[in-house]
C-alpha cells in the first residue's frame, strides 16, 4: 500500500509539470514601410531565434505622432502595441517614420528603436539607418529592442545585440548575443536555434 502511494504521488507530480511554451515574437509593419524590409527583418530574426509571426500592416497611432517634429513618439507607439500583446507573446513594430523618445533633458530625442526593459512591445524604425546595409542594420536594432522587453539591458560586449549605441549606429559591429545575454534569454524560455 507504501509503495502504490509513493508511485501514485510521483506520477501526480510529474503530469503537473509542464514545459512552458515559448514564446512567440510578432512583427508588426506599420503601413508606411515596405513588406521586403519586413520580410528581411523577419527572416533574419527566425536565423536567431525560430518562433516568429508577421502581422497585417496596420496605421501609426495618431496620437503617437509629433506634428512640431514630424515624428512619431516611440514610447506612445509602444503602449498602443502593448495593449494589443497577449501573454506569451511579444510584438515588435517596424516603420519608416522618424521616432523619438525623452531622453534626460531633451524632450525629443531621435532614435533608431526603443524597447523598455521589461516590456511587451517595442519599436524599431529605419528612418536613422545607414543606407549601404540598412537591411542587417534594422534587423539588429530589431534584436536589440526584442532583447530589452526581456529584460535584457545594455551589454559592455561590443560584438553582443545588447551594446548601447550611445548616440550612434555600431551595427558593423555586432554578431550575436553574447554568451551572458543569451542565457538570460535562455532562463527567460527563448528557444533559441542553436545553443
Amino acid at each position: 500500500m507504501l509503495c502504490f502511494t509513493f508511485l501514485f504521488s510521483c506520477s501526480e507530480k510529474h503530469e503537473n509539470i509542464k514545459e512552458e511554451k515559448a514564446i512567440t515574437i510578432l512583427i508588426q509593419p506599420f503601413k508606411d514601410i515596405k513588406s521586403e524590409n519586413v520580410e528581411s527583418v523577419a527572416n533574419e530574426i527566425k536565423k536567431v531565434y525560430p518562433y516568429v509571426k508577421i502581422l497585417e500592416p496596420i496605421d501609426l497611432p495618431e496620437m503617437a505622432y509629433y506634428k512640431e517634429r514630424n515624428r512619431y513618439r516611440a514610447d506612445s507607439i509602444i503602449s498602443f502595441l502593448s495593449k494589443k500583446t497577449e501573454k506569451g507573446f511579444v510584438t515588435i513594430g517596424l516603420t519608416s517614420k522618424d521616432i523619438s523618445t525623452t531622453k534626460g533633458k531633451i524632450k525629443d530625442f531621435g532614435v533608431m528603436g526603443l524597447g523598455f526593459t521589461p516590456g511587451k512591445s517595442c519599436i524599431a524604425s529605419s528612418f536613422r539607418l545607414n543606407k549601404k546595409n540598412s537591411n542587417e542594420q534594422f534587423f539588429k536594432v530589431a534584436i536589440h529592442e526584442l532583447g530589452h522587453t526581456q529584460g535584457l539591458k545594455h551589454c559592455p560586449v561590443k560584438m553582443c545585440f545588447m551594446r548601447d549605441a550611445e548616440g550612434k549606429n555600431p551595427t558593423n559591429e555586432e554578431t550575436d548575443f553574447c554568451k551572458k545575454c543569451k542565457q538570460i534569454l535562455i532562463n527567460k524560455n527563448w528557444k533559441f536555434n542553436s545553443i
